[in-house]
């Protein structure tokens, strides 16, 4: 059972790993270095721990500990118990979701292994805002999608506001990274995967108009530039999504949705 402390000090040392939530530079250094991520909310920190990962502690205001009673039964790890006001102070913002978990963070399955036995993957490539990559893994997994591969520079799904927003799909999703972003391509290719192309460009042919695969990798740029040159050239198909010609783009997680939709499994 989890050991109850309670605190009215924010600045106690124990308490590190919940400080200044909002300063995302500082919350990567510190979450890499330590190993660990933030989980914010009953449901998200239940689906944390339900898919196999070990609280460090917890973090709570008193009105949460009868309804989460049964996580702290079940779990060995600290839960720090702090009036509202200390906790808004300590994390830089006001938790109204009621309750935070640091949670170990476990070694990621290599692309070769996520690929093994998914039929249908989304390839995300610099997205470097974290609520888009939280949406897109909603996205993904709320069509029956199997994987997601991320290019290197692309934003943590683990990280504390991504993880709210996928509402916890981060953690039953499988996903990697591919660290030679230049021969992911070829490896989809190799793997069996026809590769689709997100983008602008002038001979992307319509989303519904595209040939099904029998294994798909839809492949999406960054919020701002869209896909490299390198993505767009080594496609097996480029693909775009028709739309009113006064508008040219949505934004990353609705495409994410819109081609996940359209390329779903029947």
């Amino acid at each position: 059972m989890a050991a109850i402390v309670t605190l009215d000090d924010p600045t106690d040392p124990r308490l590190r790993d919940y400080t200044d939530l909002r300063d995302v530079h500082l919350r990567k250094l510190l979450e890499s270095e330590r190993g660990i991520f933030l989980a914010e909310g009953e449901k998200v920190v239940r689906r944390a721990l339900e898919s196999g990962h070990e609280a460090r502690s917890f973090l709570m205001a008193p009105r949460w500990l009868e309804p989460l009673a049964d996580l702290l039964e079940a779990s060995d790890a600290t839960c720090f118990v702090l009036p509202d006001t200390a906790i808004e102070q300590l994390t830089g913002f006001h938790v109204h979701r009621g309750a935070l978990a640091a949670l170990e963070r476990q070694p990621l399955p290599t692309p070769q292994e996520v690929l093994r036995d998914a039929r249908r993957v989304v390839v995300l490539e610099d997205l470097a805002d974290h609520t888009n990559v939280g949406a897109a893994f909603r996205n993904v997994a709320a069509f029956g999608f199997d994987a997601v591969l991320l290019s290197p520079r692309c934003a943590d799904p683990l990280y504390r506001r991504a993880v709210k927003v996928a509402m916890g799909t981060v953690f039953s999703l499988p996903y990697a990274r591919i660290d030679d972003w230049y021969a992911a391509p070829d490896m989809l290719r190799e793997a069996g995967f026809t590769t689709y192309a997100m983008t602008l460009a002038d001979d992307a042919v319509a989303l519904d108009e595209v040939p099904l695969a029998e294994r798909m990798a839809l492949v999406f740029g960054s919020e701002g530039h869209g896909l490299t040159h390198r993505w767009e050239s080594a496609a097996d198909h480029r693909v775009t999504i028709p739309m009113a010609p006064q508008i040219d783009s949505l934004n990353i997680a609705a495409s994410v949705a819109v081609a996940c939709w359209q390329m779903r499994p029947r």
